[in-house]
């Protein structure tokens, strides 16, 4: 087959791989509790440490990150950089975090991407991942809002992945994938930020 078709096949896994629930299969299994239930209603690490606390938080998370790893390096085996570097890992990568965010599986709703952006980027170019967790977890044992550190230590990834890109130190694909990993979790934070505005927005620990 072309790289365009296997390019196709990359990214359709990557959304088929990233709409799995993990929060939801989590809850289920540490004792029956659909997290859609509780709070945000969404399936995300953060709502499922609202239901199932750090445990509930910790193997969400892990599995959601995990399977936009997985998504980069399938991608990377299939195609490889014949469709151009980082094009087809960077685009499937993308794929995934809308699955995650609209899944197929359970009426496209979903998380917000944070988790399953900080394992793309993880696997697409690291210390960007890495800087970007720092400056959020920063902002959450400061502010208490996890909101707030997901969105900060989107945009400081994304400042060091353009960055980056623009010293040609790395493929424009990743500036691409930065871009659409901003918009798509800054977007599905859009009621948080309302909140944060607004001086609304629950901190953590503070009760539903």
């Amino acid at each position: 087959m072309s790289e365009i078709v296997w390019l196709a096949v990359a990214v359709l896994f990557g959304y088929l791989l990233g709409s799995i629930p993990s929060g939801l299969l989590i809850g289920r299994a540490m004792g029956g509790v659909d997290i859609r239930q509780t709070g945000s209603g969404r399936t995300g690490a953060t709502n499922a440490m609202r239901s199932l606390g750090a445990k509930g938080f910790a193997l969400t998370f892990a599995a959601d990150a995990g399977k936009a790893i997985a998504t980069v390096l399938v991608a990377r085996a299939l195609v490889g950089d014949s469709a151009g570097p980082m094009v087809a890992e960077s685009a499937a990568a993308v794929a995934a975090i809308v699955g995650h965010n609209w899944s197929v599986y359970i009426g496209f709703g979903g998380g917000r991407g944070m988790a399953s952006g900080f394992g793309a980027m993880l696997a697409l170019f690291w210390p960007s991942a890495l800087v970007g967790l720092v400056v959020g977890v920063v902002l959450i044992a400061l502010s208490k809002y996890v909101s707030l550190g997901s969105i900060g230590g989107t945009i400081v990834g994304l400042i060091v992945a353009a960055a980056v890109v623009v010293a040609s130190a790395r493929p424009l694909a990743l500036g691409g994938f930065a871009v659409a990993t901003a918009f798509l979790v800054i977007w599905s934070h859009r009621d948080n930020i309302e909140r944060l505005l607004a001086g609304t927005e629950r901190r953590i620990g503070q009760r539903v």
